[in-house]
């Protein structure tokens, strides 16, 4: 009986250590890389979104050091950049500026007030108030802007840019951006989570399953080594002229 017992034992042993094939493991490691990249990315995007919507194209706001603006026109892309492209513009003191220089500024012209505007300084002048100024101009179109730029409306100077960036952000902060960048990739996890958790269950009740069989298996097949057992203790009695049940007779 207790052969048979480590035989099962060391059967069910061997079921449930059984490894995975190398298909199988280079397919979960490719699942599990898949799930992390999704992760990331769809954190990525609501980072991005956050940092767009909370600091781009904001005047009272930058970003190490630097104002992020999304080019809205073409009126600079004979030169320097153009819509959709991502600038920075760093705050400086308006008396260092000079000819040839990029600002971005607020403007106070009709067509376009309170828009900043990033053009480039073609010459020094005066405002009306005899105060120092800018006369600007779109590189495109090469025609002077409207009004004179005064320092108090300076937000800074050109630093750099990320070519096309900008649209990417402008995409994001639209409902369509936030469905396909943000909310279908966390719905997708859920999704894959969902039906990992599915598969998990289902293979612990199988697991369960089957190790019930198993106990199943070896308690029968205890109770059929018990009834051999009995059976041989039967056959020594009736060789020994003993009764088949009862004590043996030492004294006989």
């Amino acid at each position: 009986m207790e052969t048979e017992t480590k035989k099962k034992s060391s059967k069910k042993s061997h079921r449930s250590s059984k490894k995975a094939t190398p298909l199988q493991r280079a397919c979960s490691i490719i699942k599990s890389v898949f799930v992390w990249l999704l992760v990331a990315a769809s954190v990525a995007m609501m980072v991005f979104t956050i940092v767009s919507v909370t600091t781009f194209d904001r005047n009272d706001r930058d970003l190490f050091g630097h104002k992020a603006f999304i080019v809205r026109s073409d009126s600079m892309s004979a030169t320097d950049f153009k819509a959709g492209d991502l600038i920075f513009i760093k705050e400086v003191d308006p008396a260092t500026l000079k000819a040839g220089d990029i600002i971005a500024y607020r403007s106070t012209a009709a067509s376009n007030f309170g828009e900043t505007v990033t053009h480039k300084i073609r010459s020094v002048t005066t405002t009306a108030d005899g105060e120092p100024a800018f006369i600007t101009y779109g590189t495109t179109t090469d025609i002077d802007d409207e009004i004179p730029v005064a320092y108090e409306y300076v937000q800074g100077k050109y630093e750099g840019k990320l070519a096309g960036v900008g649209s990417f952000f402008a995409f994001l902060r639209t409902t369509p951006g936030y469905i396909c960048c943000i909310l279908l990739p966390f719905l997708l996890l859920i999704v894959m989570q969902g039906i990992s958790a599915v598969r998990l269950y289902k293979k612990y009740k199988r697991q369960q399953q089957r190790e019930l069989r198993l106990e199943r298996e070896q308690v029968q097949a205890e109770r059929a080594e018990a009834q051999r057992m009995i059976q041989e203790l039967r056959r020594m009695r009736a060789e020994m002229g003993l009764p088949p049940e009862g004590p043996l007779d030492e004294g006989h």
